[in-house]
C-alpha cells in the first residue's frame, strides 16, 4: 500500500520538467496532514494556491488567508458561487477559507520543521507537490418523525504537502497573492 501519492522518483522527475534542475531524494522534505473537518473543495483550492511558491511566503499567504486579507482563486468549483469584482483580473469567483488556511498553517509549520531536520535552507524550499484528497467520511444521522433518520454525513481532508530545495536563482524571490491569481 502507498503511503504517499506522490513518490521521490516522481518528485525529482517534476523538478526536473519545470525547473531544468536534477536533485536527490535527500533535497525532498514531505508533510501530511490526516482527517482534517474542512471543505475539500475549498482545500484543493488552496492547494493549487499555494503550489511553486516557498514555504515562507506560502505561510503569509496562508496568514493573510487567515485574516481575511487575501483571497484564495476558485478555479474549478465555480458554480452557484457569488462573483466579486475585485482587484485581481481574469478570476471573479474568490473565497477566504479560514478553517482551510488554518489547517495549511498546521500541514506548512510540519513541512518547514521536516525541512530543517533534513537539513534544507528553508528560505529556498519551495512547494512543489501539494494535494488535498478525502478522507475518512464520519457518519451521523438526524433523527425525524415517526422513527425515520436523515443521513448527516461529514467528510474530512488529507492534506500532502512536498518541498524540494532548488538553487537561489530558481525560487521565486517576491510573493504577491495578485500574481498567484494571475498565474493559476
Amino acid at each position: 500500500m502507498r503511503y504517499w501519492s506522490i513518490e521521490d522518483e516522481d518528485v525529482i522527475e517534476l523538478v526536473k520538467r519545470r525547473y531544468n534542475v536534477t536533485i536527490s531524494a535527500d533535497q525532498i522534505a514531505k508533510a501530511r496532514g490526516f482527517e482534517f473537518r474542512i471543505s475539500w473543495k475549498k482545500a484543493i483550492e488552496t492547494a493549487r494556491a499555494i503550489r511553486f511558491l516557498t514555504i515562507k511566503q506560502a505561510e503569509d499567504y496562508m496568514e493573510k488567508v487567515k485574516d481575511l486579507k487575501a483571497p484564495v482563486p476558485i478555479k474549478e468549483f465555480t458554480k452557484k458561487q457569488a462573483h466579486h469584482n475585485a482587484p485581481w483580473d481574469g478570476w471573479p469567483v474568490a473565497k477566504w477559507p479560514v478553517k482551510v488556511a488554518d489547517s495549511f498553517l498546521q500541514v506548512l509549520k510540519n513541512l518547514e520543521s521536516n525541512a530543517s531536520y533534513r537539513g534544507l535552507n528553508i528560505d529556498n524550499t519551495v512547494i512543489v507537490h501539494a494535494a488535498a484528497s478525502r478522507g475518512m467520511r464520519i457518519r451521523n444521522y438526524m433523527p425525524r418523525a415517526l422513527g425515520r433518520a436523515t443521513p448527516w454525513f461529514q467528510d474530512t481532508v488529507n492534506i500532502e504537502l512536498v518541498g524540494v530545495e532548488l538553487p537561489a536563482e530558481l525560487v521565486p524571490k517576491k510573493f504577491s497573492w495578485v500574481r498567484v491569481l494571475k498565474s493559476i
